[in-house]
């Protein structure tokens, strides 16, 4: 049950941010899971970080605090992923 619910989690947060962050992103459906899945594990871990001060891979839950954070792991997400792949001109 749990898979079915980062799915879930991963595309509502990630449909967000994508409409949040400024710019254009390209991607497809699963794209934008998997960017919502990956910002679940970095704002999950973020949040971890802050509370408790230690650094642990966790996940947000999907209810209304744990989709705000995966939001904004999932925003943070975008930015990394521009920043490596910008093309710079020669």
């Amino acid at each position: 049950m749990n898979i079915i619910a980062w799915i879930i989690l991963g595309l509502l947060a990630g449909a967000l941010a994508k409409l949040i962050y400024p710019g254009r992103q390209g991607g497809g459906i699963l794209t934008t899971m998997l960017l919502g899945i990956i910002g679940a594990f970095i704002g999950g871990s973020l949040l971890t970080l802050l509370e408790t001060g230690t650094l642990q891979l966790t996940a947000a839950s999907l209810s209304i605090p744990g989709i705000l954070v995966a939001i904004i792991g999932a925003m943070i997400a975008i930015f990394i992923w521009e920043s490596l792949t910008r093309r710079r001109p020669l």
